[in-house]
């Protein structure tokens, strides 16, 4: 109740101060060519003066007034230069660029960014673009972050090729997860749905900070991972990426997307990718990785008439893992092996309808609505582990500017989960504490007010109350306020903000059935987690040698109320309970990057981590988790973009493993160690092809299954879950992209 009379203290204080910043309102706008697709980078200016302004990524402009003129100029390479006439500033300019201009011979004399940090949002959002994803090997989501200094991303135990997103030194389970800003990937797809989003399919990935939106729920207590899809409407008619590396793994994607007429557009996405091959490079009977094979496919549809929006998406996914012992000798089969075996099957859907009221006034109403299945039936060893679970979200959102100082976003939302898991064999203690059958339902309201008196500050403010059907009514404030004093030379932004979460403790851990270990769970274990989270940032561009140098400083501070800590301290056992005492997770990151030359651009960036939970009374270290990171890559791109390399270089640092007991087999802490990727790309008219490497450095953590000849003995330390560097060495791949440009 403290925090919550402070931020609404600080609200009312914010709005005194705000007002008397108020001088005149800007004039904003949006910029679109014909086919109704947003011009990035159009110049914006007011006739006769030097006063001008550039569109975003959305093609958004905001403008300070002039007192001299009312002709606003709009230009852009390839099109005539169009003069608009603005007598009432508060209205929102709708800019349509025509009379496209024959140019003979185009030059692109600067390459475009790849990632962008918007300078407009209050929120501390950076975008990865296409282009970003391309420097890399991205087969799947779980590999778009490979250049990205801010996620981290990493193996969840050496055995079932499982991945986990740390942002803010957390656990990806404390990330909200969106497709299209669809709640996805969550409850019993969380342990790899990581692998769910095929790298070709996505055309940005949004990465924001800290506390989030109210609008999309009241989890996010880290921060929150936006994936945007191809859309028919504005992509190529056929695209094709071939994959293959050097572990056996072969992919391929293909999207076709038809343009029926100026009203309705459909896209159909393919996938299919599979590694079939044994690896066991450190000898120790164990597959490095798993075999996979995954058949992914997508179906989406975009109509548009007049001032209605309607989208719908189906996605259907099968996918197998296998793993576990095998013997080298295949005359001499290993009697009773330790497998483990991973089928599951996912369907989801979506569809978005939107009508804009008053498009001056930016007043629209849309409704979201989703539903998922997600059938996992798994083994690992002698232990069965099944979990179902179907998922319906709703979400109604209205939005108006009451002015251009003032607007609202407000709406109600309903999510309903069933659950359905069983676990086999009785090495779970306490397992009546969890409910493997339930059924869990949501009703919220929520409501956002943006204060923005000038181009320099803007204050968003949203609050947000659920009813859960078993935990009952909780609410959760949210604040972000951005000052950019010397525009888009420095911009500032502060946060603070509650969230909350259900715990799903067994699908969560499922990882951890890759051992000997027993799961021990507290009697009257809540499942019901909370944490504040406030957070500050300084992005600084200033022009150096006629370019920009850009700087991002970073602070980020999570504090639990309440959380469900899994100790491994017991070398046999992993007990579940309830936090009595301090957890926190502290962050700062200072990120630099300077385009050199033409073509060049340098980026460093140094992360300082912090995460302590208290195990039983005392604040420990939390395991698994690097105490810092440091990132630098690089990309230059050839004139008329004929040739690109990038190269990426990670350093990991050092941690802490749980605690390994009297007789240890492991070590107290993990050391520094460093990877690096490197990558060629040629291009082509139509098609490019690249090549490149992964792990180059060859640095490979030794022993990454303790006691690995022993998984079935009644003393055995059996675990494959003490994962903490890379559990293959260098491996190489080459891919190919072709596809038909689409026609302007």
């Amino acid at each position: 109740m403290k925090h919550i009379k402070l931020i609404f203290a600080l609200i009312i204080s914010t709005l005194i101060n705000g007002a008397a910043l108020y001088a005149s309102s800007p004039v904003k706008g949006v910029v679109k060519d014909k086919d109704n697709n947003p011009v990035i980078g159009a110049n914006v200016w007011w006739l006769g003066t030097n006063v001008g302004a550039t569109t975003n990524t959305d093609g958004v402009f905001e403008i300070k007034p002039s007192e001299n003129t009312e002709k606003l100029l709009v230009s852009y390479i390839g099109f005539s230069t169009d003069t608009i006439l603005v007598t009432n500033p508060a209205n929102y300019l709708d800019v349509v660029l025509g009379g496209e201009v024959a140019l003979n011979e185009v030059v692109v004399s600067e390459r475009k960014l790849s990632t962008l940090t918007s300078r407009i949002d209050p929120l501390q959002t950076q975008k990865i673009t296409y282009d970003e994803l391309c420097r890399a090997a991205c087969c799947n989501l779980a590999e778009s972050f490979e250049t990205n200094p801010s996620v981290d991303v990493s193996y969840s135990d050496a055995a079932t090729g499982a991945r986990q997103i740390r942002l803010l030194g957390l656990a990806g389970t404390y990330v909200q997860m969106l497709t299209e800003q669809f709640p996805n990937l969550q409850g019993a797809a969380s342990p790899f749905g990581l692998s769910y989003v095929p790298g070709p399919w996505m055309e940005s990935i949004q990465v924001s900070k800290g506390t989030s939106s109210v609008k999309n729920g009241y989890e996010a207590l880290t921060g929150q991972i936006n994936i945007e899809y191809k859309k028919p409407q504005t992509s190529d008619p056929l695209s094709i990426n071939l994959f293959g590396a050097s572990t056996g793994r072969l992919e391929g994607n293909a999207d076709a997307n038809i343009k029926v007429n100026d009203k309705l557009a459909t896209g159909l996405l393919l996938h299919y990718s599979r590694e079939k091959e044994d690896h066991d490079s450190n000898d120790d009977g164990f597959l490095d990785m798993p075999k996979t094979e995954q058949f992914n496919g997508m179906n989406r549809w975009y109509y548009i008439n007049g001032d209605y929006i309607f989208q719908a998406l189906a996605n259907v996914m099968h996918e197998k893992r296998e793993s576990g012992q095998f013997s080298h000798d295949k005359s001499h089969p290993i009697v009773d092996p330790y497998k483990i075996g991973i089928e599951t099957n996912r369907g989801f859907f979506f569809t978005k309808n939107g009508y804009i009221f008053n498009r001056e006034k930016n007043t629209s109403m849309a409704l979201l609505l989703s539903g998922s299945y997600h059938n996992q039936d798994s083994h690992f060893g002698r232990t069965i582990y099944d979990v179902n679970q179907k998922n319906i979200y709703a979400n109604l959102i209205f939005e108006t500017e009451f002015t251009p100082v003032h607007k609202i976003s407000t709406g109600a939302s309903f999510v309903y989960d069933h659950y359905k898991e069983k676990l086999g064999e009785a090495k779970a203690v306490g397992i009546e504490n969890l409910k493997l059958l339930r059924n869990e339902s949501v009703v919220g309201v929520y409501g956002q007010y943006t204060f923005t008196p000038s181009d320099k500050f803007t204050f968003l403010a949203g609050v947000r109350g659920d009813v859960h059907s078993e935990h009952g009514f909780f609410v959760t404030p949210r604040m972000h306020v951005k000052y950019s004093p010397f525009g888009d030379y420095l911009n500032l932004r502060a946060s603070v903000g509650k969230g909350y979460r259900v715990a799903n403790i067994l699908v969560e851990n499922s990882y951890l059935l890759a051992s000997s270990r027993k799961m021990i769970f507290e009697k009257d274990l809540d499942p019901f987690e909370s944490a504040w989270n406030y957070g500050a940032s300084a992005h600084v561009t200033f022009p150096l040698f006629s370019r920009d140098l850009s700087i991002m400083l970073e602070w980020y501070y999570t504090d639990f109320q309440k959380q469900v800590v899994a100790d491994m301290e017991d070398p046999q056992a992993v007990r579940f309970y309830n936090l009595d005492g301090r957890s926190y997770a502290q962050n700062a990151q200072i990120e630099v990057s300077y385009p050199f030359f033409r073509g060049f651009t340098l980026t460093g960036a140094f992360r300082w981590t912090d995460v302590k939970t208290t195990y039983d009374g005392e604040l420990k270290q939390k395991p698994l988790t690097n105490e810092y990171k440091g990132l630098l890559t690089a990309s230059y791109q050839t004139k008329l973009k004929k040739w690109q390399f990038d190269v990426t270089s990670q350093l990991n640092g050092k941690g802490r493993l749980p605690n390994p007991g009297p007789d240890p087999l492991w070590e107290e802490n993990f050391p520094s160690f460093v990877t690096l990727n490197a990558q060629v790309t040629k291009y082509f008219r139509t098609w490019s092809i690249y090549v490149g490497g992964e792990n180059l450095t060859g640095y490979k953590q030794k022993n990454t299954i303790i006691d690995a000849g022993n998984p079935w003995g009644e003393d055995s330390r059996f675990d494959g879950t003490m994962v903490w560097g890379p559990v293959h060495g260098a491996k190489f791949y080459v891919g190919v992209r072709w596809s038909i440009p689409k026609k302007d």
